[in-house]
């Protein structure tokens, strides 16, 4: 006679069991653990945007690419792109641009740069931007900076924005004031004139056509009165 096998189902997962089976899941499903607290490229709205780690060739800049201490972003008109830093905080950059991640700061060699910390973020250290004539200070507030070879441009969206001139000069911008350095000196702060920030609310290349979002748009927006 043939043996009959077992018809019982088979016991259930012990407690403990489930757990390593579902840990080991977590490992190699793609997106089941938590992003890594690294910088990284989150968007690249549009092209030429370059990333150059220390020591390695430049390449194109691509989402999800983690940035290396000293790496060097570059881009070309009309290119641009976003990139989240270790802390949680943000920049976006365009114009021509050149800038290093430093561990401190940000080394803006030239272009346009607009870097922000979200509302509420427990960070206690400022967020700098290093410039050819100086360094911005930034903590729970959203900075545009343009530098070219003319002028360096430093403005505050929203917020307090603390400017130290290489000369040891501080200056201090509230939101929607503007300082300039230029050849003949400093100008401002001054306060910009409402056509001026509807103008550029409605064409800066850094506040409009990003997929990854600015957390502060809309502090900004109803701090100055604007809309898109």
């Amino acid at each position: 006679m043939a043996q009959r096998r077992s018809l019982r189902h088979p016991r259930p997962l012990t407690q403990a069991a489930a757990a390593v089976l579902v840990t080991g899941l977590a490992l190699v499903l793609p997106g089941a653990t938590a992003a890594p607290r690294v910088p990284r490229v989150v968007d690249v709205p549009s092209r030429p945007a370059f990333v150059r780690p220390q020591a390695a060739p430049e390449r194109p800049a691509l989402v999800g690419q983690v940035l290396e201490p000293s790496t060097v972003l570059r881009t070309e008109n009309p290119g641009r792109l976003q990139i989240l830093l270790a802390d949680g905080r943000s920049f976006r950059l365009g114009g021509n641009a050149l800038l290093r991640i430093e561990p401190t700061l940000l080394d803006l060699v030239r272009g346009r740069i607009i870097a922000w910390i979200d509302p509420g973020s427990k960070g206690t250290t400022p967020l700098r931007v290093r410039t050819r004539v100086g360094t911005a200070s930034i903590q729970g507030t959203t900075v545009f900076i343009e530098a070219t070879a003319e002028k360096v441009l430093f403005l505050s969206w929203e917020g307090e924005v603390n400017v130290r001139a290489d000369d040891g000069t501080a200056y201090r911008l509230t939101s929607g004031q503007r300082l300039e350095a230029t050849p003949q000196g400093w100008k401002g702060p001054h306060r910009m004139d409402g056509a001026e920030a509807r103008k550029r609310r409605r064409t800066s290349e850094l506040l409009n056509g990003f997929q990854a979002p600015m957390q502060t748009l809309p502090v900004i927006e109803r701090e100055l009165g604007l809309s898109p």
